[in-house]
């Protein structure tokens, strides 16, 4: 027997995993799992209360037209669109017409994707390995704090992760037998990733095609056309929605937000494609600035920090999801040279490809795009880390009668315990004594293994069990200290509240983030927003305005210029004849507290030209005008 029987080689067969046999405890580990995520992501779900206004006021529009549903709309009276495309918003907003529209409902489908992404990504790697490495892998993205953060929170990244691990599953399953139909469900999910968060959804193909072209059990020519299948079906499960928004006229839709020429094709190229990876703020401009941050925060935190091959362990990103990257990675190399001499069509090595190949590829856009990119951002990573640690660990253990198995597994669990201690050192004031422990018997544990994990007997896997607990005891402890938390605003991050690492300072109620004078600190306006009776009960500048007015009176209100301020719609004549028409009933100047950066030239004009045109009046402290009123 050699090292390379470590990695076994598997035959190119669904029945791996079960000619190994499933030990009687995984079943009831996977449910309590399950249950567990479940909980954890249910629990207090409510704190969150509208999360992102901008995410939240579009849900709550397509509760209340189908219209405004179809296209994403901001505001039911479809003005502007936001700037993503709409499938997680539909997921959302059906909730509500189901259940009744309240915080709950609209973050419960989000929550249940959370643990739908656990359950597949088990699936998906006991296909690949043994039930070990499933439960492994699915309590990793479990306790991952970025990923229970974005499965309590409102923006599309829970439906895009649940949707990548969908297409990996099928991959897998394609792979096994060379199969159409599962390369078509591939494509299809990949499809209405793209339907969720545009380009990032891609950044997963390559490790998914490039596992399917070196695995699947039949001759290149068959698999190239397979893999074009998958390919067509994808284009086509995304291409219809954009074939939708284009031909629709544009004069009875609203207008693409985030968009330069109101294009959802030129949406996915420059403002969510290029100008995200070559740098600039797109046509919205840069988003507004978040809330007051713990200390010795920078603002370049909030965007990921300095582009770089460290990026993803820097203050911003390294606590959000690289607690075992460094595992990841090794477990990831260590598995490519044992399987070298393993047959093409090894169901193992293909399922490291595929998630290796997601790994790398995303982490690297990741670390080295110069455009917009946030904290949360991570949890795309996730479910590979999560993946390449369960396999590793799983097929490692089973050759731990070697040396070089056992070495590989010490330098795991020994650099997690590492790795661990510096991420939880950064908050040096919230559970001191955590990282101690965690880096103490990670060390030990990983001592034991290289030295005597073949002579234990039944007490090995006692040792199996310590250093996996190890390992994910910090990540676990974030997680929960996430939980606990309440998440408001554009730009959530994980981690505990009052400390000096990335999750200070962003706890806090719904609406901490926007500008002064909110609606909901001004129950006047609310009446008088609630008794318009228009189309739009009013206009502001800026989207994160608009969207707390929205959803704290359940009116219309149109967003001028998008996001930021900074699209170009409505124009000075558009809002012109909207006013004429009588469709909009108030003005409410500079978003309640200047204008947000970026703004640009219509919205200017319109500020200019209503406050030339119409009476001011003061309305429980705030300036509004009434667009019936003009100056005498």
């Amino acid at each position: 027997m050699t090292i390379t029987q470590t990695f076994p080689r598997l035959a190119s067969t669904s029945e791996v995993a079960a000619d190994r046999g499933e030990p009687r405890w995984t079943r009831p580990a996977l449910i309590a799992l399950l249950l567990a995520s479940a909980v954890l992501y249910l629990w207090g779900l409510g704190a969150n209360g509208w999360a992102n206004d901008y995410y939240a006021a579009a849900a709550q529009a397509g509760t209340q037209d189908w219209k405004a549903w179809l296209f994403g709309s901001l505001d039911s009276g479809n003005a502007i669109t936001v700037d993503k495309p709409p499938a997680a918003l539909w997921v959302m907003a059906l909730s509500g017409r189901l259940f009744g529209f309240s915080a709950f409902t609209m973050l419960l489908p989000q929550a249940l994707m959370g643990v739908g992404s656990v359950a597949v990504l088990y699936a998906a790697v006991r296909r690949a390995s043994d039930p070990v490495a499933g439960v492994i892998a699915a309590a990793a993205l479990a306790v991952t704090p970025v990923a229970a953060l974005m499965f309590r929170f409102n923006n599309p990244d829970a439906l895009l992760v649940l949707l990548m691990v969908v297409a990996a599953y099928c991959v897998v399953r394609a792979t096994e037998t060379a199969s159409t139909r599962w390369m078509a469900l591939a494509g299809c999910a990949l499809g209405f990733a793209f339907l969720t968060k545009m380009l990032q959804a891609f950044l997963v193909v390559p490790g998914l095609a490039l596992a399917f072209v070196i695995a699947a059990p039949v001759g290149m020519w068959r698999r190239i056309g397979k893999l074009a299948i998958g390919a067509l079906a994808m284009v086509v499960s995304a291409g219809w929605y954009i074939a939708l928004v284009e031909l629709w006229p544009a004069r009875s839709r609203p207008y693409i937000g985030g968009s330069t020429d109101n294009s959802l094709l030129q949406l996915a190229l420059g403002y969510n494609g290029i100008e995200r990876i070559a740098g600039g703020g797109g046509p919205g401009g840069p988003p507004p600035a978040p809330g007051p941050g713990g200390p010795g925060f920078g603002h370049n935190l909030f965007f990921g920090g300095e582009p770089g091959v460290g990026r993803m362990f820097g203050e911003a990103m390294g606590a959000q999801a690289s607690w075992l990257l460094p595992a990841a990675l090794i477990g990831l190399l260590a598995g490519l040279w044992f399987t070298r001499h393993s047959p093409r069509t090894s169901p193992l090595r293909a399922a490291l490809v595929m998630w290796g190949g997601w790994l790398l590829v995303t982490g690297a856009v990741f670390s080295f795009m110069d455009g917009i990119i946030h904290p949360y951002y991570t949890v795309a990573l996730a479910p590979a880390v999560a993946a390449l640690v369960g396999l590793a660990a799983s097929e490692l253990w089973r050759g731990k009668e070697f040396l070089a198995s056992r070495m590989v597994l010490g330098v795991m669990s020994a650099v997690t315990g590492v790795w661990v201690f510096i991420l939880l050192d950064r908050t040096p004031q919230w559970w001191p004594a955590l990282r101690w422990v965690v880096l103490v018997v990670s060390v030990v544990a990983a001592a034991m293994m290289v030295v005597g994990a073949h002579r234990l007997g039944r007490a090995a896997k006692v040792l199996a069990i310590t250093a996996v607990v190890a390992g994910l005891a910090g990540p676990a402890a974030y997680t929960l200290a996430t939980v606990g938390n309440t998440q408001a605003g554009p730009i959530p991050v994980a981690g505990p509240s009052g400390g000096h690492g990335p999750g200070a300072g962003f706890d806090g109620p719904r609406g901490a983030h926007g500008p002064p004078g909110a609606a909901d600190d001004n129950p006047a306006l609310e009446n008088l927003l609630r008794t318009a009776g228009t189309r739009w009960a009013a206009a502001t500048v800026g989207s994160m305005s608009a969207g707390s007015l929205e959803l704290e009176t359940g009116a219309s209100v149109m967003s001028i210029g998008g996001f930021s301020g900074s699209d170009n719609s409505p124009t000075l004549a558009q809002f012109q004849a909207y006013v004429a028409r009588g469709e909009v009933r108030y003005f409410i100047p500079d978003g309640h507290g200047g204008p947000p950066r970026g703004h640009n030239e219509s919205a200017t004009a319109i500020a200019t030209w209503v406050q030339k045109t119409f009476t001011p009046i003061a309305v429980g402290g705030t300036t509004v005008y009434d667009l019936y009123v003009p100056v005498d």
